[in-house]
């Protein structure tokens, strides 16, 4: 349940999530303790096979992901026409505590993740994206774990 099953199943699917998210502000939503939706700004780090996110360790995030490890992950857009496209990810979160997984995650990172920050990896259950041709219908491509 990684990213690299999305890279295996639809290529092309997984290298437009990585172009849109890898590095860049996303919006990641969890789930709070009274069971409503709670949205976060995160810089998600995408690389050999793997989806990762560094946070605080005070983060509510970080306290509903322990609690409830489901997430939704969508990139941000540019513009209200959604020029560069939509991509949203969603699954369940791990909290990483072996040093030789952060050691990865700190080397693939586009900024120096401090010491104090706890790291979770995302497994993918499912990967969507919209593109909007500025003549035609919207583009849509969607993969869900287990689908034929």
């Amino acid at each position: 349940m990684s990213w690299q099953d999305l890279e295996r199943a639809d290529a092309e699917l997984a290298a437009f999530g990585v172009a849109r998210m890898n590095g860049t502000v996303s919006y990641l939503a969890t789930v709070r303790k009274d069971g409503g939706p709670r949205v976060h700004p995160v810089t998600p780090i995408i690389g050999q096979g793997r989806l990762f996110l560094f946070m605080e360790p005070t983060s509510p995030k970080g306290f509903d992901l322990k609690r409830d490890s489901r997430f939704a992950l969508h990139a941000a857009v540019r513009d209200t026409d959604g020029s560069n496209g939509e991509f949203m990810v969603t699954g369940r979160a791990c909290l990483v505590s072996d040093s030789e997984t952060r050691s990865i995650a700190t080397q693939l990172a586009p900024y120096e993740p401090r010491e104090r920050y706890i790291l979770f990896e995302l497994a993918v259950d499912s990967a969507s994206s919209t593109t909007y041709p500025k003549d035609g219908a919207p583009s849509r491509r969607r993969w869900e774990r287990g689908a034929a």
